[in-house]
Order: structure tokens, then C-alpha cells, then sequence
């Protein structure tokens, strides 16, 4: 496989968590949030590059946490005002030799061997891939006192890892901020080029509320049992 680079993009806030920490420290089960992200990705891509973009205010915090846990090699980065600049921060911590770069949610510590490896194999051949979903729900497009059905054949819900030919995202992220760009799949198309969509996985969750992470812990729980 092509040398690859991550960047765990980890700046969230804790405020829909109702957490005075962010959620990204938090614990599932005996492990920060973070610790499991970095790791899950180390066990299937040892030799990859692991970037952590942090909040400056924020640092101290994960460097004690570190500290404490058995967590893969990886450097941090200082976080921006968006997540645009995160990225682009990010991408300045990563050598020249790596030819994909992966970028990837922080708060999503579920992410499989198997989709990892499906990814990667993917952006050898493609210039960004992303993972997405069918959605299951009914959607309704509103405008005012108005709404409609929205056919969601045609829609598809994005995760992340998501991944790109690295001289195409750097080319990518020296672009101008948009408040147009809403993921970093959003930044690359900007540029004309074809995003290419792959299987994703519902175990893959974001954890963004008190009630995913409950449901992280059980699917933690129930993959160490089996």
C-alpha cells in the first residue's frame, strides 16, 4: 500500500455532550474517545503517518491523557478557527513522501480494519474517496410554513475516514476558506475533481450525544465479546 498519512481532526466541544470535557477525552470504556480513534487506525496501518489536530486550549489536557494510556506514535497539531484550517495545519505536519492522506473524525472510534483497509485500497486508484450510507429515515425539505418529500433513494448519509490523493489535498487546501466547504470531500470537488463514493459502516458512528455513547459502549462491548 502507498504511504499513507492521517489527520485526526479532534476539536469538538462538548456542548450538544452536555460535558465540561470534550467529548473527544471522554471515556468509553477504559479509554479516552481519542485513544481508541488513534489506535483503531495504528493497528491496521502501522506504519501510517498519525497527525492529532487539537485546540491550543486543549493540548495540555490530551498530552496528560497520552501520558497515561497506551496510545500509538503521533504528533499534534494546532487546531483553527475552522475545520478548514485544522486540516491544513494538519497537512503541514505530514512528509513529503506520503502519496494518500486520510482525514478522519476524532469522535468516530469504531472505524473497522475492514472499512480502513477498503478505503485505502480505493484511494490507490482514485483521487478522494469518502464512505457513506443509505439513509433509513424519511426526510422533508422545508421552506417556510411549506414542506415536501425529499426522495432519499438519492441521498446518502458521509462519514468519514475520508480519503485523498495527497498532491491533490495539499493543491486542495491551499485554496481560500468557503463557507461552502462542509467536509473535506467539499474542499477537493471545489477544485472539479470527481469524488468517489465507497461502503461505509453503521458501526462507524459519530459520537456527538449523551446517547452515542451509549451505543458505542455496547458495540464496544459486544466486538470484545465476540
Amino acid at each position: 500500500m502507498a504511504e499513507t498519512g492521517i489527520i485526526i481532526v479532534a476539536g469538538g466541544s462538548g456542548q450538544r455532550m452536555g460535558s465540561s470535557i470534550p467529548k473527544q477525552f471522554l471515556m468509553l470504556g477504559n479509554q479516552p474517545v481519542l485513544v481508541h480513534s488513534i489506535n483503531r487506525i495504528h493497528q491496521t496501518l502501522p506504519a501510517a503517518e498519525i497527525v492529532v489536530v487539537l485546540p491550543e486550549e486543549h493540548i495540555p489536557l490530551w498530552q496528560n491523557l497520552a501520558a497515561r494510556f497506551d496510545v500509538a506514535k503521533h504528533k499534534i497539531a494546532t487546531g483553527g478557527s475552522e475545520r478548514f484550517y485544522s486540516v491544513k495545519n494538519g497537512l503541514k505536519e505530514l512528509s513529503d513522501d506520503v502519496k494518500i492522506v486520510a482525514v478522519h473524525d476524532a469522535v468516530r472510534p469504531l472505524v473497522s480494519k475492514k472499512l480502513l483497509i477498503r478505503l485505502v485500497l480505493q484511494a490507490e486508484k482514485s483521487v478522494a474517496v469518502i464512505p457513506t450510507l443509505p439513509p433509513v429515515d424519511s426526510f422533508r425539505y422545508v421552506q417556510g410554513d411549506d414542506s415536501s418529500i425529499i426522495d432519499r433513494s438519492a441521498l446518502r448519509i458521509v462519514q468519514t475516514p475520508q480519503m485523498f490523493n495527497a498532491e491533490v489535498l495539499r493543491r486542495a487546501y491551499e485554496q481560500e476558506f468557503s463557507t461552502k466547504f462542509t467536509d473535506d470531500a467539499s474542499v477537493v470537488e471545489s477544485m472539479g475533481e470527481k469524488i468517489t463514493l465507497c461502503e461505509g459502516e453503521h458501526q462507524n458512528l459519530k459520537i456527538t450525544t449523551p446517547e452515542d455513547l451509549v451505543i458505542a459502549t455496547a458495540l464496544l462491548d459486544a466486538e470484545q465479546e465476540a
